[in-house]
């Protein structure tokens, strides 16, 4: 089978796709790799007047719904709650690190962060998160791609970013000045770490081939549950929301996050539910009735 990706021009956006592109060829496949430009890509201003997240993936979507494409390669947390009629997600890779990663210009860890420091993000989730931390930071809004964020710490806009550890591993990055936040300290987005792949629901041959290859059971549990979470809050870019669940002996653990983004006043739940797609979609959507009547008080 020949299989046209679509992937965004960003070195990480390109590995990721050559990651899944080698997978594909180990299994008898041809590939080819379209590159696509997306809007969020081209603007750089502030994401959540324009539209949010979904523009990284937008043009991308379009792509498949034209055939101009076979399959996209996202990063999960970049995908709207909803996907676009015809559209569906195929298979879930094995994650990567889901944790965010605090960056310095100097020093290795938060401590390290001298009082009223200035950390470069644009993620309400991230700053929130971080505040509950460390209360006397500041922020300043940060966006771009992985070594366009890095070397704005180094020019000094900045004394510390948040990235998320999954892209910097697979572009095999390795930072000195860097600490990992937990998840109890940070809960990571939705999805984050996964990789997503997406094409047309009508495709049966090409799903079939990328749920034998690709897809790993206990990654798309994960996702049944922090995916349905995030749908029946609503959220979008414009909301501080969060939602992790972990495999722990045939029962799913899982956190949530909610912050009120006028207010600031945040909420973080924990539960479990057996190791099932169905009652992982319906905790997610219990948590979120639980967590959204509580932010809303």
């Amino acid at each position: 089978m020949h299989i046209r990706i679509g992937t965004r021009k960003s070195p990480l956006a390109l590995t990721q796709s050559e990651m899944i592109g080698k997978r594909l060829q180990q299994a008898g496949c041809t590939v080819e790799y379209v590159k696509i430009e997306t809007s969020g890509d081209l603007f750089m201003g502030d994401l959540t007047a324009v539209g949010g997240k979904g523009l990284f993936v937008k043009e991308i979507e379009e792509a498949l719904l034209a055939k101009a494409i076979d399959l996209a390669i996202h990063s999960l947390k970049d995908l709207p709650a909803e996907l676009p009629t015809g559209l569906c997600l195929a298979a879930t890779p094995l994650a990567e690190d889901p944790r965010d990663v605090l960056i310095l210009a100097q020093g290795s860890s938060l401590a390290d962060l001298r009082a009223g420091a200035v950390v470069g993000t644009s993620s309400l989730r991230r700053q929130l998160q971080l505040k509950a931390l460390r209360s006397d930071l500041s922020f300043v809004p940060l966006r771009g791609n992985v070594d366009t964020r890095l070397r704005k710490l180094s020019d000094g806009v900045c004394e510390a970013t948040i990235l998320a550890a999954a892209g910097l591993n697979r572009l095999q990055k390795k930072i000195s000045t860097a600490q990992l936040i937990s998840v109890e300290d940070m809960v990571p987005a939705v999805g984050q770490g996964v990789l997503a792949l997406e094409t047309r629901s009508n495709h049966v041959e090409l799903r079939n081939l990328l749920e034998k290859n690709l897809h790993d059971a206990a990654t798309a549990l994960r996702v049944v549950f922090e995916r349905s979470f995030l749908l029946a809050c609503g959220g979008d870019c414009k909301t501080p929301i969060a939602a992790h669940a972990v495999l722990h002996d045939e029962r799913l653990s899982c956190t949530v996050f909610l912050a009120n983004p006028k207010t600031g006043y945040s909420v973080k739940l924990q539960e479990n539910c057996t190791a099932t797609a169905p009652a992982a979609n319906e905790l997610g959507k219990k948590m979120a009735q639980h967590i959204l009547a509580q932010v809303k008080r």
